[in-house]
């Protein structure tokens, strides 16, 4: 008799590997094929040097259609502070106008390997937030428009981003060419690096502490140390010390800071307090017990960033037994602006699902370490993503960075885009196509260039819409 009830019969012979069922979810053995040698073949369907083409159509709509077209569904009041700061200047309107690029991108010669990508991967979209244990991590971090699609859509986007950056920090041409060309580069030799680990390790490479000697980004390291300092100081407890006053009864409620932040009834907050049940569901069980030491105290409404604005946006209140704060934002998730565009771009649409959802897990999949709690939840029959604020966040502005300090700032940036794709995307794949050459970095830096020129336009339309009445903004909030 055989041990554990197996017989001899079914025993692998010596020296050969034993015939084991496939298992869904892995992968095959011996593998079919070889993903490196099928990203070599795209080349043949896709010539590296094609993504510099930029061919707009002639149905490309205007500057001010697309601005107004993006501001349905938000709250119209706030609409002209975004239209205002779309306005301030040409990166600023490429940073709200993430809808108008992937109807351009739909239309560029693509690969079509899928992954998961960030889809508003412009240059100050990268930044630090803490870790669980309070360590500082640099990573994307703004996921609102993130889909499955094609990987060339955030690069391109990063690289177009680095050049007007660059032209609003004063740099020449030839430094913001080069900007975008190296963070191109860099996003090629990290693929090519993280294809050649074992996976374990390309799963968790390119640690923080190794970022900048990776991407040889070390004229920036003042800037960084900065940027972490005031960082570590960007907590809750700040905020509301700045944001919140005592109340008789020993806690502490939200004051008006219009138009950024304010009060809200007491209808609207009870919603927003109400629906944190559900978003507890969403996190992991371990959490719990955490967030059951808080107390919920008050709720207000806060504008945020630039193409945020005009979205329904909610900071939340929590307080520990000694009156220490904890700040949640309670953040409405739009469907991402590039869904209308993929199946032009001949990628499937997502299946409709909770847009909190649909933010969360593509953060999740792209970040090497997310915020500890991380969830989502339904408002008056509205998708919002839930997330801790002011968690220690910081964030380099490109267009302030001094000109010699751009192409720095883009090999860095191109590595992290690069890390975050290979979590769902084969790494041998990309970099097959990428190849050794540096074809690619030239063509898409010619490409975000052209698409510089382009976004100085639309920008340029938009003020002159703003000027003629045609959509109204407020400016300077």
């Amino acid at each position: 008799m055989t041990r554990a009830g197996v017989g001899s019969e079914s025993m692998a012979e010596d020296g050969a590997d034993r015939r084991l069922p496939r298992v869904r979810g892995f992968a095959e053995w011996p593998s079919a094929g070889s993903p490196k040698d099928e990203g070599k073949a795209l080349r043949k369907r896709v010539q590296r040097g094609a993504h510099a083409v930029l061919d707009l159509d002639a149905s490309r709509p205007d500057a001010v259609s697309a601005v107004e077209e993006s501001g349905r569904g938000r709250l119209p009041e706030l609409t002209p502070i975004r239209v205002g700061r779309m306005a301030a200047t040409p990166f600023a309107f490429l940073r709200g106008a993430a809808g108008l690029m992937a109807y351009d991108l739909a239309r560029t010669p693509m690969t079509r390997i899928r992954a998961q990508i960030c889809g508003d991967a412009h240059a100050a979209n990268f930044g630090l937030y803490a870790d669980a244990r309070g360590g500082l991590v640099m990573d994307l971090n703004d996921f609102d428009e993130t889909v499955h699609g094609p990987w060339e859509w955030d690069l391109k986007r990063l690289a177009a981003s680095l050049v007007l950056a660059g032209r609003e920090a004063g740099a020449d041409e030839d430094r913001c060419r080069k900007a975008a060309y190296d963070a191109v580069g860099a996003y090629r030799r990290t693929m090519r690096l993280l294809a050649k680990l074992p996976v374990l390790d390309a799963w968790n490479a390119i640690a923080d502490e190794e970022l900048v000697s990776h991407a040889d980004a070390h004229d920036l390291l003042g800037t960084l140390e900065r940027v972490s300092e005031k960082a570590r100081h960007n907590t809750s407890g700040r905020f509301a010390a700045k944001s919140t006053q005592a109340t008789p009864g020993g806690g502490r409620r939200f004051v008006d800071a219009p138009p950024v932040l304010r009060r809200v009834s007491d209808a609207e907050a009870a919603a927003v307090a109400a629906s944190l049940e559900e978003y507890i569901g969403t996190l992991p069980e371990d959490r719990l017990p955490l967030l059951a030491r808080y107390a919920v105290h008050d709720v207000a409404f806060r504008v945020v960033g630039t193409g945020s604005v005009g979205t329904r946006s909610y900071v939340v209140l929590l307080l520990d037994h000694r009156g220490e704060p904890l700040v949640l934002q309670v953040k409405e998730a739009r469907s991402s602006a590039l869904v209308p565009h993929l199946a032009t771009a001949g990628f499937e649409a997502p299946q409709a699902v909770h847009e909190g959802r649909r933010v969360v897990r593509g953060q999740k999949r792209m970040q090497v370490v997310s915020d500890s709690l991380l969830g989502w939840t339904t408002v008056d029959g509205l998708p919002f993503q839930v997330r801790q604020f002011r968690n220690r966040k910081g964030s380099v502005d490109p267009a302030e960075l001094a000109p010699d300090q751009m192409d720095d700032y883009g090999r860095m940036t191109g590595a992290l885009l690069a890390r975050a794709h290979a979590h769902s995307a084969d790494p041998r794949l990309i970099a097959g196509y990428c190849g050794k050459s540096e074809e690619l970095d030239e063509a898409m830096a010619g490409f975000a260039v052209a698409y510089a020129d382009r976004t100085e336009a639309d920008h340029a339309e938009l003020v002159e819409g703003v000027r003629a009445g045609k959509v109204a903004a407020e400016l300077g909030v």
